[in-house]
């Protein structure tokens, strides 16, 4: 069965997202980068970390309750490496925080072939795949992480949450081998919880394995989804782990207390004074010629090579599988064909209550062109 979005103008979209950070009291340059990133998640699909999960972080964790400081200056903390940088970013908002920490990294794997930024004290940027893949079609290997705002995973083996959903995202330059890059981003969690969040929305079931209730025991309600579980088990869990200690060795503090220690009550920790409660990110940027050995065979170049590889794995037999970053280009494509985003009647409701919220006008749901995607 066919899912029917309406489509909203990428104008539209956009002057609401803009006015609604700037009725929060964000600068223009911050609404500008919250705008870009929106559009980006919005074109590309991404349900989970559009701008209506970005203005619900940060009306729960960020200006509403301090978490994030609007037209907050970033200050660059002096290393003596020369492809290095650490930010202490003084609560600004994710999104602007990642964009200028990206291009910095681009800008040194320029000089030195490779970049890395590693970043303290900021507000969750949201959706990574959205930077990496930004960095990709600009002909680099990129990857980020970033503890997450809130504890709310819960390790394996354990019953109550003491981790952020935690999420890794790689971007590889394939864009001339394949048409798209290639962007391996997930949370540590099965699900994100905007996904739950999602699935509330549209009364849908969660799949097994991907969420506990409040007794810690497995559900798929969304409704009665308290916390997430790693995925992979075991092995999630140690991805999300090797999350926080990166965290830990930038100078993030407890995961229990991020987003104000809203969890702490559950963990039994009671709030700590002189603890921080920000997320910590890292970046990283490779140039592809400084790993480059040039001893291709067949006399290939980097593309040409890339290309091989994958056409090796989607040989005979395999010819269906996805690639990671695949489902996001189809969306681009859906977005393109329809000439706007798109949004399902449920999401355009939040839209309207953010819209009432900034002063913006209402979007007419049934005014708006349909689209359907298989």
């Amino acid at each position: 069965m066919p899912t029917t979005y309406r489509v909203i103008p990428v104008s539209v979209h956009n002057d609401l997202v803009t006015r609604a950070y700037l009725h929060r009291g964000y600068t223009a340059a911050e609404a500008t980068d919250a705008t870009r990133f929106c559009e980006l998640a919005a074109a590309h699909g991404i349900r989970t970390h559009n701008v209506i999960k970005a203005l619900h972080l940060d009306h729960l964790f960020g200006s509403g309750n301090g978490g994030c400081v609007p037209g907050a200056e970033i200050e660059v903390i002096g290393k003596s490496f020369a492809a290095s940088e650490a930010w202490d970013c003084k609560k600004k908002l994710g999104q602007s925080v990642a964009f200028a920490a990206m291009d910095r990294c681009i800008e040194m794997a320029d000089q030195y072939g490779i970049g890395q930024v590693s970043v303290d004290n900021a507000f969750h940027y949201l959706w990574g795949g959205g930077y990496v893949m930004d960095a990709a079609k600009r002909g680099y290997i990129a990857y980020t992480n970033c503890t997450s705002t809130l504890a709310e995973v819960v390790p394996f083996g354990g019953k109550f949450p003491v981790l952020g959903t935690n999420p890794h995202s790689w971007g590889l330059p394939t864009t001339d081998a394949i048409g798209y890059p290639i962007v391996i981003d997930w949370a540590t969690s099965t699900v994100a919880m905007g996904r739950v969040q999602q699935f509330r929305r549209e009364n849908k079931q969660l799949p097994e394995g991907a969420a506990v209730d409040a007794q810690g025991k497995p559900t798929t309600d969304p409704h009665a989804a308290q916390w997430l579980l790693p995925f992979g088990a075991h092995k999630g869990y140690g991805l999300s782990l090797l999350i926080e200690v990166f965290g830990a060795l930038i100078g993030g503090s407890l995961p229990t207390l991020r987003g104000g220690g809203a969890h702490a009550d559950v963990v039994g920790k009671p709030l700590a004074d002189g603890e921080k409660r920000t997320s910590s990110f890292y970046f990283q940027v490779i140039h592809p010629d400084a790993i480059s050995t040039g001893l291709f065979a067949q006399k290939r170049n980097q593309a040409a090579n890339i290309k091989a590889v994958l056409d090796d794995i989607l040989r005979t037999g395999n010819e269906t599988c996805l690639l990671p970053g695949q489902p996001e280009a189809q969306n681009a494509e859906h977005t393109k064909k329809a000439n706007g985003l798109l949004f399902t009647e449920a999401e355009i409701t939040a839209l309207n209550e953010i819209a009432e919220e900034c002063g913006s006008p209402l979007i007419e749901a049934s005014a708006l062109p349909s689209y359907d995607v298989p």
